[in-house]
């Protein structure tokens, strides 16, 4: 007897009912929670195909919808179900590491920051992660399994055929380490890898400055320059995966050499290392970014010309994205942000000089609001945006 399978083809009704099934767990997932007349002006669908969506994940025990209020009326809030499984973000930065776990409804369930030295070896600090993780899951009391994904920040560029590191300052003993394979390898889960700029610029759209917008640039200052471009609401990465290195504008062709083999690139001019060495001689060979910020705010006036002098620097460089991709927001991350105006204006009045004029009256430049958070977070929502939603559609 020949068995006949039901087999989804592209443009029927099945297929196009699945598809906007995972546009709505798409919108719901990137959000944290909607409600209904959001979900149909995100998506795009009409009022009545969202209810019967969210009627049937509902049902599935997909999402759950629990009676909130919008504009003063009643209204239906949407979220993943906390059944639906966690992520866990992993950051690794200059002189830290920072782990934290979270719910596909945003909520942050564990967070934990311990110091790591910058001369740690690959294996030492992926060590240290697996022990951090073990913690933290122990604490909020879910089993590894119900790990979805990880997501990964590093401080340099990631080789998007290969997946390895490429060549960085901050963990040289990394470079040439695929990340994501070997934390894949050691906590048997899946795992997903970005720079800390994108992951930044991630977590300010998602939890952040850049709430709501859909084009966005993340400049993170640390010891060097990055820049985290959210184009129509996704990071824009380049073929080679290294979209955003404003730090390797030139700015003066015979200024100091860079890491990178140029002359006076723009990191030269505004990283940590060029910024301390100006203020050691002054101020003692102990001085760090946060007490050059806390001096300055203080009123310390070496500290404060020094701020304004690499935030006019930093403002060419965001003059230039201005010219090319026209962003709606700049949003200042890393050490340097913890300044605000002090660094701002002066960014502010670099792009108002350098910037096409109507560029310029489109864009604001704002600190972020997550701090040395944003990366985690961002490693978080990293998760969220490229997991597949396969899994949690409800079978027929």
């Amino acid at each position: 007897m020949e068995t006949i399978m039901s087999v989804e083809t592209p443009g029927s009704q099945s297929s196009l009912h699945r598809a906007n099934l995972e546009r709505v767990l798409r919108a719901v997932r990137m959000a944290g929670s909607l409600t209904q007349a959001e979900i149909a002006r995100s998506t795009g669908l009409s009022a009545a195909t969202v209810s019967n969506i969210v009627r049937e994940l509902s049902e599935a025990g997909t999402v759950v919808v629990t009676p909130t209020s919008s504009g003063g009326r009643r209204a239906r809030s949407v979220s993943l179900s906390a059944d639906a499984g966690i992520v866990v973000g992993v950051d690794f930065g200059h002189s830290h590491l920072r782990v934290a776990i979270g719910n596909l409804a945003h909520r942050v369930l564990a967070e934990e920051s311990e110091p790591i030295d910058t001369d740690a070896s690959a294996d030492q600090g992926f060590g240290r992660t697996e022990q951090l993780v073990a913690r933290l899951l122990e604490q909020t009391g879910f089993p590894a399994e119900k790990v979805i994904g990880v997501g990964l920040g590093v401080p340099g560029p990631i080789d998007v055929e290969t997946g390895a590191l490429g060549s960085t300052a901050i963990l040289p003993g990394w470079t040439g380490i695929a990340p994501a394979k070997e934390l894949s390898r050691r906590l048997g889960m899946p795992v997903l890898v970005d720079n800390d700029a994108n992951l930044g610029a991630l977590g300010e759209l998602v939890w952040g400055a850049g709430r709501g917008l859909s084009d966005l640039a993340y400049i993170k200052v640390s010891s060097g320059v990055g820049a985290g471009l959210v184009i129509s609401g996704q990071i824009y990465r380049g073929p080679g995966g290294t979209a955003g290195e404003i730090g390797h504008i030139t700015l003066d062709e015979a200024g100091p050499v860079c890491r990178c083999g140029n002359r006076g690139c723009l990191e030269t001019f505004v990283g940590a290392r060029h910024i301390l060495g100006l203020l050691q001689q002054s101020h003692g060979v102990d001085l760090t970014m946060p007490k050059v910020v806390q001096l300055a705010q203080r009123g310390d006036l070496g500290c404060r010309r020094v701020i304004a002098d690499v935030g006019r620097q930093i403002g060419t460089g965001v003059a230039n994205l201005c010219n090319l991709l026209n962003p709606r927001r700049v949003i200042l991350g890393g050490d340097l942000a913890e300044a605000g105006d002090l660094v701002l204006d002066p960014i502010r009045e670099s792009v108002a000089r350098y910037a096409i004029p109507s560029a310029a009256r489109q864009l604001s430049v704002v600190p972020g609001t997550l701090g040395g958070r944003a990366e985690v977070l961002g490693a978080l929502a990293l998760v969220m945006s490229e997991m597949s939603d396969s899994n949690a559609l409800p079978t027929a």
